[in-house]
């Protein structure tokens, strides 16, 4: 069904009654006119797509002035009109941000150099305002759902390309919104096999099943937490089936031997409640040893917080649970996104994420735009550990991260002066994965330095970066020194 002005309306109007849309009113009609006469490659009016885009900014709460640059995010350079006419009308903020995607849409993905290029431009424009990756995730979402009217190698090049850059980058921010879409369309196009037959095992067969046992469990749990005086509301929350694809992959199981499908989602009052609903639960069943996650004392590096536990519910069967203020679970859905809905205050842009310095740094070191990407997806994007300092500060490091790439993360000097690890109060070795929880004490002294040997142990670009120099600096030939 096509998308109307009054739908975008209604959702902004939703997340804020008070809200005056007298400007995205006025920025639809500017669009509309810009873009009359043209259309997509699926044969709807062009209009269609920065309205659907401004509609997903809208459901991710994301403020006025985003929703309206996405109603806007083509008009430079699809209709001639130029990004001057647009600050007249709308002002400098938004005009910034059209810019923004502007730049971003001049390369071209033809070829790994100029695509690799074009990437290193959408990094810098976040690092210069965040909200412009958020338009950017709308018109990604919204051309993904509209693939097949592309031809195939231009669908699985776009579908690669979202796979390996921007669901990493939607991970990183805490945008699970756009996150599990974004994949779940891809893995429909780049393992169309794999995707029918889970999609019919989990919706199908499966589906229907877990709907009445997660009815079974609320019939059980609600009249505890009544009980308990809380006030809450229970969601049944389904993975995405390419999160159960991945995990098949990466635990060599069978889709029946995936307990964790879908989860019961607690939404409660205040943090003292969020605890309160985790004693309640696990008073009804018993717990799963090491499944209980406590991601409001430690919060992910994207900020996402919450209570996470597995327990033995009904039948004996492994129940996930997940329990969040309503403050949380927004942030959970909507990301960064949700700091502007829940902060009137605009602090919170000038506060960049750690992976954003990273980036930052990747770029004053890399040689060329192919050797930053490179590194970019194997120091940023891929998977992340918390580790933790003797003091309880939380390193935040990729995995398979070892004890020099933590040194090198406390302190340059700590570093180059590392001799040895313990690694929960055990003696460890210097090229030891760390994993998530550890907690790591670098035993330094002040005449080591570091060892050429430690560029095949360090895992991210900045440790890489301070060993070379100090090679550079000492002339190399320090020797490396093992813990036994």
């Amino acid at each position: 069904m096509p998308l109307n002005l009054a739908q975008l309306l209604a959702q902004i109007k939703q997340n804020n009654p008070k809200a005056d849309t007298t400007l995205v009113e006025l920025a639809y009609e500017y669009a509309a006119q810009a873009h009359a006469g043209q259309t997509r490659r699926s044969g709807e009016p062009y209009i269609q797509h920065p309205l659907r885009t401004a509609l997903t900014l809208a459901q991710i709460r994301a403020e006025n002035d985003v929703v309206i640059a996405g109603l806007l995010h083509d008009v430079p350079e699809d209709t001639g009109r130029p990004l001057a006419e647009i600050e007249k009308q709308f002002g400098k903020k938004i005009a910034a941000l059209v810019e923004g995607i502007t730049k971003l849409s001049k390369v071209k993905y033809r070829g790994i150099e100029r695509h690799t290029e074009s990437l290193k431009k959408m990094f810098i424009a976040m690092a210069a305002d965040i909200r412009v990756i958020l338009i950017r995730f709308a018109d990604r979402l919204h051309n993904l759902e509209t693939l097949d009217a592309l031809p195939e190698n231009k669908r699985l090049r776009i579908a690669q390309e979202t796979m390996e850059i921007y669901v990493p980058i939607a991970g990183l921010l805490g945008i699970w919104h756009f996150k599990n879409k974004m994949e779940d369309i891809c893995f429909r196009y780049l393992h169309p096999e794999e995707y029918k037959k889970l999609q019919y095992r989990y919706e199908v067969e499966q589906r229907m099943e877990n709907q009445a046992f997660i009815k079974k469990t609320e019939e059980i749990l609600v009249p505890k937490l009544k009980e308990a005086d809380l006030r809450f509301e229970i969601q049944g929350r389904f993975k995405s089936l390419y999160s159960i694809f991945q995990k098949m992959q990466k635990k060599e199981r069978k889709f029946s031997e995936i307990y964790d499908v879908f989860a019961l989602r607690v939404i409660v009052e205040t943090v003292a409640d969020c605890y309160k609903t985790i004693g309640v639960i696990h008073s009804l069943w018993k717990p799963k040893p090491n499944r209980f996650k406590d991601y409001i004392a430690v919060p992910k590096s994207n900020g996402y917080q919450a209570l996470h536990t597995a327990v033995f519910g009904p039948n004996g069967k492994v129940t996930e649970f997940q329990v969040a203020t309503r403050k949380m679970y927004e942030k959970s859905l909507y990301g960064i996104a949700a700091h502007w809905y829940y902060k009137s205050n605009k602090k919170y842009l000038s506060k960049q994420p750690k992976w954003v310095r990273d980036i930052l740094e990747l770029m004053r070191q890399a040689k060329n735009s192919e050797e930053f990407v490179n590194v970019a997806k194997i120091d940023v994007f891929q998977n992340r550990i918390f580790v933790f300092t003797p003091k309880g500060d939380v390193i935040d490091l990729p995995e398979r991260s070892t004890p020099i790439d933590f040194a090198y993360a406390v302190h340059s000097d700590i570093g180059h002066h590392c001799v040895g690890a313990m690694i929960n109060e055990k003696i460890g070795k210097l090229d030891t994965p760390l994993k998530s929880g550890d907690t790591v004490e670098i035993i330094t002294e002040k005449n080591k330095k570091p060892s050429r040997d430690w560029l095949k142990i360090a895992k991210t670009a900045r440790a890489r970066e301070k060993i070379r120099q100090s090679l550079k600096t000492n002339g190399g030939f320090m020797k490396f020194i093992k813990w036994k």
